[in-house]
């Protein structure tokens, strides 16, 4: 009889938390009353993939800063990207506690000027025709509202997404995620008709061409990776949307011209274009949203995270009015969708990102960060490739520059080093180390941080017997 191997998934969405590498770092920092409270955690919650056990324990999160029981302080280049305006805003924080005074609760069935008012800022802010609006408690939901639209809007049910995106935790969200840690195993059978592709990746192109330093040469591959999205609809004949990060939180970009390619195919074959912007919205890239870069509006657009700045959980779908089909029916009806408190917070998350210039901010500083990356990729043999846009920003290392031999090893003991320095951010794909800093950051900030990630580089360089 044939013996089955149980795989692992492969590397997705974080670091790994039971390497060696993590079992020093705890040994050298956790302090006693650290340990005992993530003992207690560990006995507490429910055990899941890359959120157990916990990496340590926070007692305060400021500004572009969080702190530990250990007494260390870290600059936070991770933070879930809810952390655009920086932890803890004044200005949020008084908002929030003057709608909970004023009206803390608005039974669904009921309208509230901060819940308008919210909906009216979004649609403002929003480039094309997105003028109806719908709130969520969370990203999965609101992801899994945008498919409830696209299948009333098309009388289809089927979808194209890609494989390692993430979308959320439900079931709607993990059938069109590509990550394994969210769909395999036990957890399906997931949805019907949620086709996957293989997504954009220059660097390490799923469809085997070759890159310049991370960027298509498009000459060579002329955008398969945009007109394969071509061929399965034409193949499928009724999907009823494109699912898609417009830049890929992992992080990787798309290759000029990719949207404008995978907007016709879908005008051409009936089908809605969806973009996730739980991550990237908001000024994350160095425009108000990611999409923008490419000039290609969606059917569907969706926000989470930082749209409650770092406080509260809200998420939005926009969509054109056209889509507005479902008035007999319902997509959402969550008990907290026009909740006044969280929509007040959102309100607020936008008015500080536009008054503070914070997309702007993170525009300039993007451009100033990668360009430093890039030089010193040119000291360091362990970085093949830097990528980003504005604040979203992939620093892939490996062991080869020439063959891109991925140092998942390497990655994570840098990571440990960087934190034992006072940097956090999280690795994706086993070898990527991910920053993407608050929208308020400095440029004093900015070079600590590269500071640390250069002295942590070459002492573990020399480890791996990649120094000169």
């Amino acid at each position: 009889m044939t013996k089955i191997k149980k795989l692992l998934p492969i590397p997705s969405e974080g670091e790994s938390n039971t390497s060696k590498y993590r079992s020093e770092w705890e040994t050298k920092t956790h302090n006693s009353e650290t340990r005992a409270i993530l003992d207690d955690d560990a006995l507490y919650f429910m055990r899941q993939s890359i959120s157990s056990p916990c990496l340590s324990v926070v007692t305060k999160a400021e500004g572009a800063y969080i702190e530990d029981t250990n007494g260390q302080r870290y600059l936070d280049f991770h933070g879930n990207n809810v952390h655009h305006i920086g932890y803890g805003h004044p200005e949020l924080k008084k908002a929030v506690a003057e709608q909970m005074e004023d009206l803390p609760f608005a039974p669904r069935r009921f309208a509230c000027e901060s819940a308008l008012a919210l909906a009216k800022k979004l649609v403002e802010i929003s480039p094309g025709e997105l003028s109806k609006v719908l709130f969520t408690t969370g990203g999965s939901d609101a992801i899994e509202v945008a498919m409830k639209i696209a299948r009333a809007a098309t009388g289809r049910h089927k979808t194209i997404s890609f494989w390692d995106a993430f979308h959320g935790a439900g079931f709607g969200s993990a059938s069109i995620g590509g990550e394994q840690f969210f769909r395999s195993h036990v957890i399906g059978p997931l949805l019907p008709g949620t086709e996957h592709v293989a997504p954009f990746a220059c660097y390490r192109c799923p469809y085997g061409y070759p890159d310049l330093n991370g960027e298509a040469q498009t000459e060579i591959c002329k955008t398969t990776c945009a007109n394969f999205v071509r061929y399965v609809l034409e193949k499928e004949g009724d999907v009823a949307a494109v699912i898609a990060e417009p830049a890929r939180a992992v992080p990787y970009l798309p290759p000029a011209g990719y949207w404008e390619i995978v907007r016709k195919a879908c005008n051409d074959n009936g089908a809605l274009l969806i973009f996730d912007e739980i991550p990237t919205g908001l000024g994350k890239t160095g425009k108000m949203f990611a999409f923008e870069h490419d000039e290609v509006i969606p059917d569907i657009l969706v926000l989470g995270k930082a749209l409650g700045g770092g406080i509260l959980p809200i998420a939005a779908v926009l969509t054109k009015a056209e889509l507005d089909v479902g008035g007999e029916f319902a997509f959402g009806h969550y008990t907290h969708e026009k909740n006044p408190v969280t929509a007040k917070a959102a309100l607020t998350t936008i008015e500080i990102i536009e008054r503070e210039g914070l997309v702007e901010n993170a525009a300039k500083l993007g451009k100033y960060m990668l360009k430093q990356l890039n030089l010193l990729k040119k000291e360091h043999p362990a970085i093949g490739n830097v990528r980003g846009r504005g604040l979203l920003i992939g620093i892939e290392l490996v062991l080869n520059q020439q063959e891109k031999t991925p140092a998942n090893d390497l990655a994570e003991d840098v990571l440990y080093r960087c934190l034992s320095r006072g940097l956090s951010f999280k690795i994706t794909m086993g070898n990527v180390l991910t920053l993407t800093p608050p929208l308020i950051i400095t440029k004093e900030q900015i070079d600590i941080s590269l500071n640390i990630i250069g002295e942590s580089l070459s002492e573990v360089e020399k480890l791996f017997g990649l120094a000169d």
